[in-house]
């Protein structure tokens, strides 16, 4: 069977070759850390997409206000804001829900 991950006989294989402190140059390391220095790691996406999700929330926010208090006529134009902010939520739920679910299978593995 073969070992696409690479995880079944890591240690010093001629098949996989080593640098010189011993670890693999071809796999990346645990914890996600990238191996390019310049890579985004999943926290970084994930807090960006948080932020942008946030600023979106809020121009919606400050649009309805606008419309409400007079300062602003287009209807359209707020809810577009509206539904980009209410589509950037229902997004960033269904990551968290999906990241919650393998959470929970990975609780469920036994040793």
């Amino acid at each position: 069977m073969a070992d696409p991950l690479g995880l079944i006989n890591s240690g010093n294989s001629p098949l996989r070759p080593t640098g010189p402190t011993g670890i693999n140059p071809t796999r990346p390391p645990a914890g996600g850390i990238p191996t390019d220095a310049n890579g985004n790691t999943f926290k970084d996406v994930l807090l960006k997409s948080i932020e942008q999700a946030n600023q979106l929330q809020q121009d919606a926010t400050q649009a309805t206000e606008d419309l409400a208090t007079g300062q602003r006529t287009d209807v359209e134009n707020v809810l577009l804001a509206t539904q980009k902010a209410d589509l950037a939520f229902r997004a960033l739920l269904s990551v968290r829900n999906k990241v919650q679910a393998a959470f929970d299978e990975v609780k469920q593995v036994r040793i």
